[in-house]
């Protein structure tokens, strides 16, 4: 998984304007979730955070949006911010610019729509995950004249790959992050039955260490 570490650190010598981590001599990381909001495993996530009073911020695909609202609300109900992760999941390097921008206003449509508060600040902030981490440079351009923050990452788990065991993901996130760094889990099927390991050792880990953990 080292290199994972690498992509994000060529990232960002290639890509600064793109969100990698947040450096800091404080104490602080910041979870993110993507591929949500998902029955029982998303309310699993929300679960496991309260116990640690941790804040994260959760990238939602647009469609699961239209399909769990109300798993989508109880995210911003608890405190934590939302981002905008494409409505089908796309690969901005098989989508042209204009389908990829659709799709992307679409799921905007979709939490504007759905949103219980429209004035809470949980989408405030303009957020956008690109899915796979793929996406073009004329794309980067479109969603930042559109005053989206593209966030990327400093460390990412490793939760999705069936090749990898938990214990490989927990150690990947425990050498790899920094203070501000920012760290990918997946509330999806395909991530569970590792998150569910993953994710409560991390949180202690990094909480008897002093840490906190903050939405973006």
């Amino acid at each position: 998984m080292v290199y994972l570490k690498k992509i994000s650190g060529l990232g960002n010598v290639l890509y600064p304007s793109l969100l990698w981590n947040l450096p800091n001599h404080k104490k602080t990381i910041y979870l993110t979730f993507d591929d949500g909001p998902i029955p029982e495993i998303t309310d699993w996530v929300l679960a496991c955070l309260k116990q640690y009073q941790a804040k994260a911020t959760f990238f939602c695909v647009g469609e699961n949006i239209s399909k769990h609202p109300d798993i989508f609300n109880n995210i911003i109900s608890e405190g934590h911010t939302i981002g905008n992760h494409t409505f089908n999941h796309l690969n901005g390097w098989k989508t042209n610019t204009p389908d990829y921008l659709e799709n992307v206003r679409k799921t905007e449509d979709v939490i504007s729509k759905n949103i219980e508060n429209p004035n809470n600040s949980a989408f405030k902030k303009k957020l956008f995950r690109p899915p796979y981490g793929k996406i073009k440079p004329s794309q980067i351009k479109k969603l930042q004249q559109l005053d989206y923050q593209i966030v990327m990452w400093e460390v990412i788990s490793g939760d999705f790959d069936p090749e990898l065991s938990w214990e490989i993901c927990y150690n990947t996130v425990i050498k790899n992050t920094t203070e501000g760094g920012i760290i990918v889990f997946h509330d999806s099927k395909k991530a569970f039955d590792k998150l569910k390991l993953l994710v409560p050792k991390i949180l202690k880990y990094y909480h008897e260490k002093g840490f906190e953990f903050k939405a973006l």
